[in-house]
């Protein structure tokens, strides 16, 4: 099963393991079990808070491309809907990053109402290298995070950002140096009680940039950096519907 439950805290917090080796690409099945995990997490009165977290050397690196184009990416629930899920919850759900969080991994991140990671981890959203554009709502998302300008930096360009960095910019609400799953789980426990509404980034609106010159900028760095390519001109279009 590409899915596994840990119980953490007294079986209070219910740690959700993604193991779909070598990267948990989010494949139609993880979906479908990520689904039916956090459903049930969800529904059961003894579980106070919910951990996402990666089996294996990583958080999640993104869609399974081998379903690219297929009927595997279109079967239900999507990423969209899983997010959605997600910041619809009434338990804090905590994401636990190690290794890298990319693409579809850090969208799913970015879904939770708080992030934690692992000295060393990676975050980042390299749509644009493949000529596509993040597309579970990392574009709407990162800038109501992290601020327009840093994170049209991270989608025009698609470099990935240090944990420390991400610490800095707002991205992570912690990150510690080892025990990851323990302590993102006590990390989850002690908010069990704090009202979520402010922690959901798709609620939010992002501030507009302090300079208006920062989205032209933008655009002019993806132009040169991806000649000839239409995806940094989608990207930052997007992020101006932040």
């Amino acid at each position: 099963m590409p899915i596994r439950t840990e119980l953490r805290h007294q079986g209070r917090v219910a740690v959700l393991w993604m193991d779909n080796p070598p990267v948990n690409a989010m494949s139609a099945d993880l979906r479908e079990a990520l689904g039916r995990a956090l459903d049930e997490a969800l529904s059961e009165e003894g579980i106070r808070a919910i951990v996402l977290a990666g089996a294996g050397e990583f958080f999640c690196c993104g869609a399974e491309i081998r379903e690219f184009n297929t009927p595997a990416s279109l079967r239900e629930p999507s990423l969209r809907e899983l997010i959605g899920r997600i910041e619809r919850a009434d338990k804090p759900v905590v994401a636990a990053v190690h290794g890298a969080a990319l693409g579809g991994g850090l969208e799913l991140a970015l879904g939770c109402h708080y992030r934690v990671a692992l000295a060393g981890a990676k975050l980042g959203l390299p749509e644009v290298k493949l000529g596509i554009l993040p597309g579970a709502g990392g574009t709407q998302r990162l800038p109501r995070a992290v601020g327009v300008v840093r994170a049209l930096e991270m989608i025009v360009e698609g470099e990935p950002s240090s944990a420390a960095r991400a610490l800095a910019d707002g991205l992570l609400d912690a990150v510690f140096d080892d025990g990851l799953a323990g302590r993102a789980a006590a990390y989850a426990f002690e908010r069990a009680d704090v009202p979520l509404g402010g922690r959901v980034l798709g609620a939010r609106r992002a501030s507009a940039p302090a300079d208006p010159q920062a989205y032209d900028r933008a655009l002019a760095q993806g132009r040169r950096r991806f000649r000839g390519c239409v995806a940094p001109e989608a990207c930052v279009a997007c992020v101006r519907q932040a």
